[in-house]
């Protein structure tokens, strides 16, 4: 995964872009009929029923805006919220509070939505050794909000990009020649670059788990789209020499039958690409 100081920075960028974005050479609404000296009071207020997330996030979004906003949490990520809860309180300057309003609105409702779908998710595997998994199918410039959210909503966060781990799919299998073929030139382009990154390979049947077994150095294998009978044979025939992961179209009523094949993890990209966002708001108050 990536470092802290690269999620930092990741963090920077999307605070950055996402108020260039909304408030370009100014908040006129807010200049038009606010006083620049005007101080204000609201509150994030929950309508929904989940799991909170992106209160940091929040924080970050409003100091960004204005140092001087005194911003006061209510409420520790992960918490389980319903209709009426306050998450935080922040005061200051009125026209801040109003030019940071949607930005933390936006962060924290998508935020929260993964998280409790996450957190969903774990409850299903709770008696079993599976592990939820996000993947990159994640909106693009977020991710870093994404991930973070799966992480509160009790999930483990899969590589982050393409630079920080390998995984050869299908087509990278195809393209090289062959299951055997791609693992070589990956464990000689390692070797090359002095590069220290674990390498995920995709099998779709049990012949390929075989042939990517006879290989060295596999960190994981991913039985993508197996059936509950042949992902029983694959963890049987992998035995602990690598880590088991099970992709391809799990949803909530699959989902526990595949951990209790065996697996090690499970990925869904529904955990970021299928939800819908917590209605909050952000009230004066």
């Amino acid at each position: 995964m990536i470092s802290n100081t690269q999620f930092e920075k990741e963090l920077e960028i999307i605070v950055a872009n996402a108020l260039r974005e909304d408030v370009g050479d100014g908040d006129h609404s807010s200049l038009a009929c606010i006083p620049e000296d005007a101080q204000g009071k609201a509150q994030l207020l929950v309508k929904d029923t989940g799991i909170i997330a992106g209160i940091a996030f929040a924080e970050r979004v409003f100091q960004a805006v204005d140092s001087n906003l005194d911003v006061h949490c209510l409420m520790e990520e992960g918490t389980l919220v319903k209709p009426g809860d306050v998450v935080l309180t922040v005061s200051g300057s009125t026209q801040a509070i109003l030019k940071a309003e949607r930005l933390v609105l936006n962060a924290v409702q998508r935020m929260s939505a993964i998280a409790t779908k996450t957190h969903s998710y774990v409850a299903l595997l709770e008696g079993t050794h599976t592990k939820i998994l996000d993947t990159r199918k994640t909106t693009p410039g977020i991710r870093a909000l994404e991930k973070w959210a799966v992480k509160i909503g009790g999930g483990v966060n899969h590589r982050f990009a393409l630079y920080d781990a390998i995984m050869l799919k299908d087509n990278h299998i195809d393209f090289a020649g062959g299951i055997s073929q791609a693992i070589q030139k990956t464990q000689a382009y390692l070797a090359a670059t002095g590069k220290d990154l674990a390498l995920i390979v995709e099998a779709r049947n049990l012949e390929e788990v075989r042939e990517i077994l006879r290989s060295d150095g596999v960190h994981r294998i991913l039985l993508d789209n197996f059936n509950y009978e042949d992902t029983r044979k694959a963890v049987a025939m992998i035995n602990g020499k690598c880590q088991t992961e099970s992709s391809g179209n799990i949803n909530e009523e699959t989902l526990r039958n595949y951990a209790e094949c065996g697996v090690d993890f499970i990925s869904s990209g529904a955990l970021t690409h299928s939800i819908y966002n917590m209605d909050l708001s952000l009230k004066a108050c």
